[in-house]
């Protein structure tokens, strides 16, 4: 029972340990020469209290390296490791500039709790501090005819060491920079800082630019993506100049279209007039087959309708006067 009380006792100054946290991620790796920014994040609880970032894999045996409570640790640009706090995002920062391959190991993000009974809220991160290169971005695209710019870091060790592009598979392409650090012609400009970062400007592109291509310093590369996107197509707006003061402009009524609207009305007042005449036509030929009927039933009228005429009535006169004879 004895043995249990003392091991409660002395796990409980780990208890706000796991009950409340500090996070952060749990592995950096940065380019030599670069700086590391680390946020810790923590539990409400803690925006009051000192927060601190310190070197050591156990936290008894920890060297501290920035403190908030201590004001030399508060410029990122100009101190070697700062610490900042944001108490309303919950959050401290920490910066470390120029980094040294020297430098890697494990570090701490420290909440400072205090007291007896009460262990410090902590986490765990291992810092990688590499040598080679890396590019801001590993694609880049613009239009064809623009230019674009590619951005390649490298480590402190390859600070005087002559820099390449190359297109990937074609070794011939490469292009060096010279003793002052630059290189250029037509299509390609190269620019060494000489601290970690030197420039590639690819200027008039092509369509045939895109292609995967090479940032080189020394034995080390790193790969780049070019692509170039075609110029958009536009149309030509055909310009009329202006009349001149001797020029007239005759202002004429815009020509009538001829829509399905317009084009089925007219076809309606053709249909009645082609009816219209048909039914002429028929009652011209009635009339006409009418009068033949006639001239068949009466051969006087065959030969000569006036002469036919004339024999008609002088036979109904003389049949008048017979009928008197006979009375």
């Amino acid at each position: 029972m004895t043995k249990t009380f003392i091991l409660a006792l002395s796990l409980l100054p780990w208890i706000p340990a796991f009950l409340c946290k500090v996070t952060t991620v749990g592995e950096y790796s940065v380019l030599e020469g670069e700086s590391l920014l680390v946020p810790c994040h923590y539990e409400p609880q803690y925006a009051s209290y000192v927060k601190y970032w310190c070197q050591g894999s156990m936290r008894e045996f920890c060297t501290s390296l920035a403190r908030t409570d201590d004001p030399r640790s508060a410029n990122p640009v100009e101190d070697k490791v700062s610490i900042f706090d944001d108490p309303v995002q919950l959050v401290f920062t920490v910066t470390m500039n120029n980094m040294k391959e020297g430098e890697s190991g494990w570090y701490m993000c420290g909440v400072e709790v205090g007291g007896v009974w009460s262990a410090d809220v902590v986490t765990f991160t291992n810092v990688k501090v590499i040598h080679g290169m890396s590019v801001v971005n590993s694609q880049v695209s613009g239009e064809e005819g623009s230019s674009v710019t590619v951005e390649c870091l490298y480590s402190e060790r390859y600070r005087e060491i002559e820099k390449k592009w190359c297109r990937s598979g074609d070794w011939s392409s490469c292009v060096l920079t010279g003793s002052d650090g630059s290189y250029e012609d037509t299509s390609v400009a190269i620019s060494d800082d000489r601290t970690r970062t030197f420039t590639i400007t690819l200027k008039d592109l092509q369509l045939r630019d895109t292609a995967w291509y090479w940032c080189s310093a020394g034995q080390e590369k790193i790969a780049v993506h070019v692509v170039v996107t075609p110029r958009p197509s536009t149309t030509a707006v055909p310009t009329t100049s202006p009349p001149t003061p001797t020029q007239s402009v005759a202002h004429l009524p815009p020509p009538i279209s001829i829509t399905m609207e317009s084009w089925n009305t007219h076809s309606h007042i053709l249909e009645t007039l082609v009816v219209c005449s048909c039914l002429m036509l028929l009652v011209g030929m009635a009339i006409l087959v009418r009068k033949l009927w006639k001239l068949h039933n009466h051969p006087y009228l065959e030969q000569d309708p006036v002469l036919g005429g004339v024999k008609l009535e002088k036979g109904r006169i003389n049949n008048y006067s017979g009928d008197i004879e006979e009375f």
